[in-house]
This record gives C-alpha cells, structure tokens and sequence, in this order.
C-alpha cells in the first residue's frame, strides 16, 4: 500500500556525496523547446509504466521531441535519484514526491518552477504546497493522494451498522460490531510497524490536531494530540481489533474481499484494484471521509513533476510538463491510471465531476495535511514508525513511545 519505499541509511550514506556534487542554478544554455532533441524522463512505479503510453502519443503531436520515459521503481527510486544528481547525471524530468523535492531542492538539483506558467489556483492547496521549498516552487503537482475510510456495507448491515462512521468513536464502534455481529476475523486494519507505519497513522494524527514537526521547524511529535491519537490508533490493537503483525507486501484488499477485514484507509489506486480484481464485491462496499476526532484529518501524498538544474533541454521539458498538468492532460491520466488530477479544473466535468466516490475524495483533498519541508523528513518519520511499533506491540506506551522519538527528531529538524 505504501508507494514511497526510501530508507534513512541511503539517505545518510549517499547525502553527503551530492552535498558535495551537485550543482546549483540553471547549468547550462537550454535548447529551443521547437529544436529536435530527446527528454529524458524518470517516473516511478505504475506512473512510470503509463506514462510511456502517453510520451508517444505527445510525440506525435511534437515530432521534433522524442521523450526517453524510464520506469523505476519505487525500492530503489531515492537511491538512484540521489546517485544520479551526485554524477550530475540527472534526467531532464523527474517524478518526485513531497519529501524528495525538500532533499533534492536543498541540494540545488532542481530548477525553479515558472510560476507564470504553471499557476498555484490551478491546483489544490496541499498538492502546490508540496512542491515549495524556502520559498520557492520546485514541483507542479502531478497527481494528488490522501486516504479515505474504506468499509464493506454488507458486512455492515449484518453487524447492525446503519450508517458510515461519522467520528473516531464511532470507528472504533464499528470495528467491535464487526467483529461481534458479523464474525470479522479483524474489525480494523492499521499497518502494526515497519517502514512509513507513519503513513496509516497521520489520519489518527491530523484528526486529533496534532503534527509531527511544525512549520517553523519546532518538534511536537509528543505533544498531549499527538499522545491522544497513538492511544487510539494502538487501541485497535490492545482490544484484538487490528492484526499485530503483518507480512511484507501484505495486500488489505484480498483480506476485504473475504471479509476477515471490513474497514482499513486507503489510498484512490485501491478503488480499481478493488474493482479489477474482486468484481464480486461491487455494490457491497464504499468509501467515506476519515472520521471526525477534532476535525477530519487525512495525509496529503502524491507527486510532483521536477526538471533538473543541469538540464539542457529546459524549454523542452516545461512544454511536456504543461500537457502532463493541465486541466485536459489530468482529466486523460485519471483515465489512464485512476490517479486524483491535483489540477483542480480537471473535476469540473465528467466522471470526476458526477460519481458520489470522487466527491469523497476531493472533499478529502481541500483539507489533506502536507508534511512540512524537511530535508530529512524520510529520517525523521522513520522515529514515529519505531514509537508507534513499539506501542502496537505492548513494549512502551504512547508517551514514552513519542517522548523518546521528539527527542532523535530534535537533531534532524532543520529550523
């Protein structure tokens, strides 16, 4: 479920190296967007896969681009970035989440967007700001991500469940109903530990009002909000609600299908799979916004689209940009991959702007939290995922748990 797959030590093990190689600025004369030359593209992932479809049928409309699409995947994306701009060997045009742009930016890998062009009204909050960095745009949203509450209304029915959980008390309601009346094995799914544990944990996080880091750099990861929501989120776990355990790779969507797990939030791309794979279960389950704790809180994820500092195809690559993130590409790459457009003119029309679902989701987006612009932010979340493992498995508790991590976040916070 996870689609960012970046480790600490790579970050720590390969920084120093491109601290100290990459440039900074614009490198270099760009070619004529109109002269005959070839863009070299990175994308991760199923985006990486699509997008090759796409570069061809850009390539027709401009024969004097031929676009050079590298799909990459997402183990191995923030190594190979980083080795990359370290060689001054970055292609002209990257896919790049939030907290990659916060490193590569830093860095001086990336160009500046032009904000002429590219317009923050056009898209949503939470997608533009994710590309901003000291002030300055790095990223034009490409698509946009956040989690909603996925649950089975059959299921729902037979356990005595009359309506979608409207707040994180009654959540934690219907995962006992679940259970008790309908004979779930789980009433709930929360991923119990590991990499971007985090990322199941922000919905808890941001619906209570707290955060990890503010925007002004100061630590409040173990602040009385913070301490509420692990309590909670660990809550699933101490009632026998949620598994402790789960297998790399583990899929939430076949345990759905089968009914051992009748809720779990999930990201926009589970919608088709769901829908691929289990045509069954059409018509017996839905999606719903993150239950109310203080507010409805959920992550805001996605990517961006970045041109390299050093390339020489600058021009080029803004065009190719443009037709990827304007309102008619978005509405085609929905099309494609099922992806939430982060142009926000590409849900005036059409299934986007008609299907119950999607206004789920949009509602989600207009208020979807984006993690503050730290460079080590990869490193930083890695502490709350440790803190939350620890207090899923009974080892600690919520306070201890998050005291220790603000005090390791303490260091990497860059104020």
């Amino acid at each position: 479920m996870n689609r960012r797959a970046t480790t600490a030590a790579i970050a720590v093990s390969l920084a120093s190296a491109l601290t100290l190689t990459a440039c900074g600025g614009s490198g270099g004369d760009s070619v004529a967007a109109d002269a005959k030359q070839t863009l070299t593209v990175w994308a991760m992932g199923t985006e990486g896969e699509k997008l090759a479809d796409v570069a061809k049928v850009y390539e027709k409309a401009n024969p004097n681009i031929t676009v050079k699409v590298t799909p990459i995947g997402w183990d191995v994306a923030h190594q190979k970035l980083v080795a990359a701009a370290a060689a001054n060997k970055l292609p002209d045009v990257m896919q790049m989440g939030g907290s990659y742009i916060t490193e590569f930016a830093d860095m001086g890998a990336l160009e500046p967007v032009d904000t002429k062009t590219f317009q923050e009204k056009d898209y949503f909050p939470a997608g533009w700001k994710q590309g901003q960095y000291d002030g300055k745009t790095y990223g034009v949203p490409w698509y946009v991500d956040t989690r909603v509450l996925f649950y089975r209304t059959d299921l729902a029915k037979k356990a005595g469940i009359d309506k979608a959980p409207a707040t994180m008390a009654e959540m934690q309601q219907a995962a006992e109903k679940y259970q008790k009346n309908a004979g779930t094995k789980w009433g709930f799914y929360s991923q119990p530990g590991g990499l971007d544990t985090v990322q199941s944990f922000y919905q808890f996080l941001y619906s209570a009002g707290g955060q990890i880091v503010t925007e002004d750099g100061k630590t409040v990861a173990n602040s009385p909000a913070a301490v509420r929501a692990l309590e909670n989120y660990a809550g699933y776990f101490k009632k026998g609600l949620s598994v402790k355990s789960s297998r790399p790779g583990y899929d939430v969507t076949k345990d759905f299908n089968n009914g051992s797990v009748p809720m779990f939030f999930g990201g926009p791309w589970l919608m088709g799979l769901i829908d691929d794979n289990y045509p069954d279960l059409k018509g017996k389950w839905a999606v719903t916004n993150v239950p109310t704790d203080k507010t409805s809180g959920s992550m805001a994820g996605g990517s961006a689209l970045t041109i390299s500092a050093d390339s020489e195809h600058k021009e080029a690559a803004k065009k190719f940009v443009t037709s990827l993130t304007d309102a008619k590409g978005q509405a085609d790459w929905y099309q494609r991959t099922k992806d939430l457009p982060a142009n926000v003119n590409a849900w005036k029309s059409g299934e986007l702007a008609t299907d119950p679902n999607m206004k789920v989701w949009k509602t989600q987006m207009e208020s979807a939290q984006v993690s503050p612009a730290q460079p080590k932010w990869t490193e930083i979340t890695s502490k709350i995922d440790t803190a939350i493992e620890k207090v899923v498995q009974g080892k600690a508790s919520a306070k201890s748990a998050l005291d220790e991590a603000a005090q390791q976040i303490e260091g990497l916070v860059q104020k």
